[in-house]
């Protein structure tokens, strides 16, 4: 076997040279992502979802959910660098974490870095993808489940925030949702009515993170997005976004931060060093002080489609917005 680059899974295929089947993730109505699967790991439907975790020819092992690729071996942890590590750093020091998804326990993985970290709640609705996560991707939690500091609650999430709402209990929520697919699990956390749901549980200098969908230079594929970004900040009184490139999504990836008073975009390169250092986390592989600055740089066409968008709106209850689905 080959290496594909520095860091990445090894090239695998069938000792014949063959792939098992190819998979395609419809992006757009007219675009889409091949992907050759080498060997399928696991494939159930829950009552939720349709689940797989397969092996990929040049991106690993990897988590697909209603035909969507969530997170593979080959760049899981750009993304969930990219995630946690800004509004984790920007808070003086987080002491309780809520992850709202994040079944694979790589964001629990990555936020669980942080000393300060006393107790981290990770809300998951479906069972089935933690327990096939645990069994066929040990290495994505990489023992975070096993921490004591970590709380497994399986539950729906709108459904928790709205249980727990108004109690102050968290510094940092992390929203590592699946996409907002029609008829899937997770449109209504996308909504202004679960933004204020969340806002009501940090404490003061409190910041929210939620992952918001894959960066477009076309108008009708940059709704979803755009439309999340409004949506935060109609709620929050500091909103910031920022992007990333994650190789196996082949596309540049959106994050938007509702912050009670931190704003992680002010943060340069020298504050987010000191801040690494004095926490002590050095087993990094993405996100450095040069690249938490980077991640806030957004070029004019995305500024102006942030501000401008004449189809994207603020997300309310019964009027969600959906990314593509067959249906």
């Amino acid at each position: 076997m080959t290496k594909t680059g520095a860091g990445r899974p090894p090239l695998v295929l069938k000792p014949d040279g063959r792939i098992e089947r190819w998979f395609l993730e419809k992006h757009a109505k007219y675009t889409g992502h091949l992907y050759g699967v080498v060997r399928t790991l696991f494939e159930a439907r829950s009552p939720f979802q349709h689940i797989e975790i397969v092996e990929l020819a040049h991106f690993g092992k990897a988590l697909i959910l209603d035909g969507k690729i969530q997170s593979s071996e080959d760049s899981e942890w750009i993304y969930h660098e990219a995630l946690v590590h800004p509004v984790m750093l920007a808070h003086e020091g987080p002491e309780r974490v809520l992850i709202i998804g994040g079944g694979e326990g790589a964001t629990a993985r990555e936020v669980l870095k942080h000393p300060t970290v006393k107790a981290v709640d990770m809300v998951e609705i479906d069972i089935e993808v933690f327990r096939a996560c645990r069994e066929h991707l040990p290495e994505f939690n990489a023992g975070a489940y096993e921490d004591p500091r970590f709380s497994l609650v399986i539950t729906d999430g709108r459904a928790f925030v709205e249980a727990h709402s108004n109690r102050r209990l968290y510094d940092v929520v992390i929203v590592d949702a699946s996409d907002p697919v029609r008829g899937g699990p997770a449109y209504l956390l996308y909504t202004a009515e679960f933004y204020e749901h969340v806002k009501s549980l940090l404490r003061p200098g409190g910041l929210m993170v939620t992952q918001a969908e894959d960066v477009s230079t076309l108008l009708f594929e940059s709704v979803c997005t755009v439309s999340i970004y409004r949506t935060v900040r109609s709620v929050f009184p500091i909103t910031r976004y920022y992007k990333c490139w994650v190789p196996t999504f082949d596309s540049e990836w959106g994050f938007v931060v509702g912050s009670m008073g931190p704003d992680p975009a002010s943060m340069g390169p020298d504050e987010v060093g000191r801040k690494l250092e004095e926490r002590g986390i050095r087993d990094l592989r993405f996100y450095t002080p040069e690249v938490h600055k980077s991640l806030f740089a957004l070029p004019r066409y995305l500024r102006e489609l942030l501000e401008g968008h004449p189809e994207a709106r603020v997300i309310r209850d019964g009027e969600p917005i959906y990314v593509y689905s067959e249906e």
